[in-house]
């Protein structure tokens, strides 16, 4: 068993970021995420705060108008609000907890980027 759960746990997704959840209630959502190189939450700006932590792997995690280099070890907390987004330069693994947990409507603009495979939406 790793740190953070069994290794039988472990996803990937050859076709997208793969999030497996660890837990989920009215206050908070924890999922594990799973990235294959490239792969990408789409830069979006939910009412949800979220605390992502890197476990293996790098890639970048976007803050509002910031771009975070991230590594293991490395932790991100974006405010309610915030625009956010992450890229995995290698495979990487993450803890991803927002509160509350996201609608389903703050997740569209997630599955449009996938779809269209933009990690940054155009700006108006």
């Amino acid at each position: 068993m790793g740190p953070y759960g069994r290794d039988s746990e472990r996803e990937f997704d050859s076709d997208r970021f793969h999030a497996h959840v660890l837990h989920e209630s009215d206050a908070q959502k924890v999922v594990l995420g799973y990235f294959e190189p490239g792969q990408f939450i789409p830069v979006h700006a939910p009412d949800s705060d979220v605390a992502i932590t890197v476990h293996e792997g790098s890639g970048i995690v976007r803050e509002g108008d910031r771009t975070h280099a991230v590594e293991p070890g490395s932790v991100v907390v974006v405010p309610a609000g915030k625009s956010r987004g992450v890229r995995a330069e290698t495979a990487l693994e993450a803890t991803l907890v927002t509160a509350p947990p996201p609608g389903e409507a703050a997740h569209e603009p997630v599955r449009r980027g996938i779809a269209e495979g933009t990690f940054e939406p155009q700006r108006d």
